[in-house]
């Protein structure tokens, strides 16, 4: 009697309770295979660091005692598809049952049900141990209502796990958002922690995955790759945050600077997504350096909401919607991305520098990819599809379950305002006062006309006048659309013409 268990690539918790001991009848089954390199074009840097993570848990199994089939990326026999590998490890092992952990990916969970519901032999899914909330919690609680709110979600998770919730029930500090207290620019002081991660040469598994035909983008890094491998590493990387990131990141967790791409942010999120550390010790963490006194309650609670209130909160949406979510285009926006998107070669200094950093380090803040990238995106009327694709390849912490709604929803409001309760995009103003970008840029950021004016400017008010019907009742838009109507016909037909000109020539940007 052998059981055959299936760990995915984002699956690597240690922790779970399938190793608690080793069981003689368990065979533990890994696999690299082209059907996840390729059903979206991925950064080098994501597939190497998988790849890399995945055979380092294998080699952890197998020292703890567990019986281990692990399939690399050049083995002769790999057959490329998960199921396809499945069919082989069965008959290989004589396997008379199959068991996975739950995939977070609306895609795989349907392709196992498929496969478990084709097989002769006994298949069950088993819970992930991962998440603070289950699938449907989300779905449950806004059952019925037109609008849900992450902050109403929010509340509920910090009573129901007890998390900066004082002896009679309440918020610790009196409320339960600090996030106003959170919007200081960044002009170089503090300085920016040290980069602590740790670093990694997979030059080998690099030739590997190029000689299997796998496409990439990206800078590799191969020889110094600079991303966590294991737990003993994601904790190691965590100590460093709450030690020297934490005190300020609330004061700096919207900031930008072309001088810093890390800034107070904990880049914890690969090691979270793959499921090396779990939710609730990083949040305890957190809240264990505020009640030591070690940092303050804003900057503790800002941390712990991007965890255990959105991150959970996006999860329960996603599969609320799936399938049907991953095509939403609420605008009807069929824009190309520009080439750009893959080269980062713009004059528009704030693009360029987050589309750069993205492109060489496989990852960039979520202001970065919120306020530059996607608001752009979303002035200038880009395929929400194509963009979410981008996304998804382009960030080594973009798994579908948690990019998909952050980008078409959170980003791109191509839900309509599910997730978003207004379309978060802004003009130059924001992003002056939030950074450094527009210091030395080509274009002038007080200008909205002419060939040297900021194209967010025209893009941003042209967006709103093109969608007043959609979003002039939305009360969080009041003030913009007043600014709008102060404007004489004749300034919003130049504004018009320049957004036209813009995405005319946007490949030159």
């Amino acid at each position: 009697m052998t059981e055959l268990r299936l760990v995915l690539g984002d699956q690597l918790s240690p922790r779970h309770s399938w190793f608690d001991a080793a069981a003689p009848d368990a065979v533990y089954v890994l696999m690299e295979v082209r059907q996840e390199t390729d059903y979206v074009r991925h950064h080098a840097q994501k597939i190497i660091a998988i790849f890399a993570a995945m055979r380092d848990f294998a080699r952890h199994l197998r020292e703890q005692g567990h019986r281990v089939d692990y399939i690399a990326i050049d083995d002769p026999a790999n057959r490329q598809s998960l199921t396809a590998n499945l069919d082989l490890l069965i008959e290989r092992h004589g396997a008379t049952r199959l068991a996975w952990q739950a995939p977070d990916e609306w895609r795989l969970d349907r392709q196992l049900a498929d496969y478990a519901a084709s097989q002769t032999i006994p298949a069950q899914m088993v819970d992930s141990e991962h998440f603070l909330s289950a699938r449907d919690e989300v779905a449950e609680q806004f059952a019925g209502r037109k609008q849900w709110l992450m902050e109403s979600f929010y509340r509920r998770m910090r009573q129901q796990h007890g998390v900066l919730i004082d002896g009679s029930g309440k918020p610790v500090g009196g409320q339960w958002n600090f996030d106003a207290d959170n919007r200081k620019p960044w002009a170089g002081d503090p300085p920016e922690p040290q980069d602590t991660r740790p670093r990694h040469d997979h030059s080998a598994l690099w030739q590997a995955i190029k000689a299997s035909g796998a496409g990439s983008f990206g800078a590799p890094h191969e020889q110094d790759l600079r991303w966590p491998l294991n737990r003993d590493e994601a904790l190691a990387m965590l100590d460093s945050f709450i030690h020297h990131a934490l005190p300020r990141f609330g004061d700096f967790q919207d900031a930008m600077s072309s001088k810093a791409a890390q800034l107070f942010h904990s880049l914890l999120s690969f090691a979270l997504n793959v499921k090396m550390l779990h939710p609730r010790e990083v949040i305890d963490a957190a809240a264990s350096a505020y009640h030591g006194g070690h940092a303050p309650l804003a900057a503790v609670e800002g941390f712990i909401r991007q965890i255990l209130g959105w991150r959970e909160y996006v999860r329960g949406v996603y599969w609320a919607r799936m399938p049907d979510y991953a095509s939403v285009n609420h605008f009807g926006h069929d824009l190309p991305l520009p080439d750009w998107f893959w080269t980062g070669k713009t004059r528009m200094r704030c693009l360029g520098h987050a589309l750069e950093q993205s492109l060489d380090r496989a990852h960039a803040h979520h202001i970065q990819r919120l306020m530059i990238i996607g608001n752009f995106a979303l002035l200038a009327g880009i395929d929400p599809q194509a963009l979410h694709r981008w996304y998804l390849g382009v960030y080594i912490d973009a798994f579908e379950w948690v990019e998909l709604p952050n980008t078409l929803g959170m980003s791109q409001y191509a839900d309509g305002g599910l997730l978003a309760t207004k379309p978060y995009v802004s003009s130059a103003a924001y992003i002056h006062r939030m950074s450094d970008y527009c210091r030395g840029c080509r274009y002038d950021r007080k200008a909205r006309i002419g060939k040297d004016a900021c194209p967010f400017n025209a893009l941003y008010w042209d967006f709103f006048e093109r969608n007043q019907a959609r979003l002039a009742a939305n009360h969080r838009l009041g003030h913009t659309y007043r600014q709008l109507e102060k404007m004489t016909p004749q300034d919003r037909s130049a504004i018009r013409q320049q957004a036209d000109y813009v995405l005319a020539n946007i490949e030159v940007l």
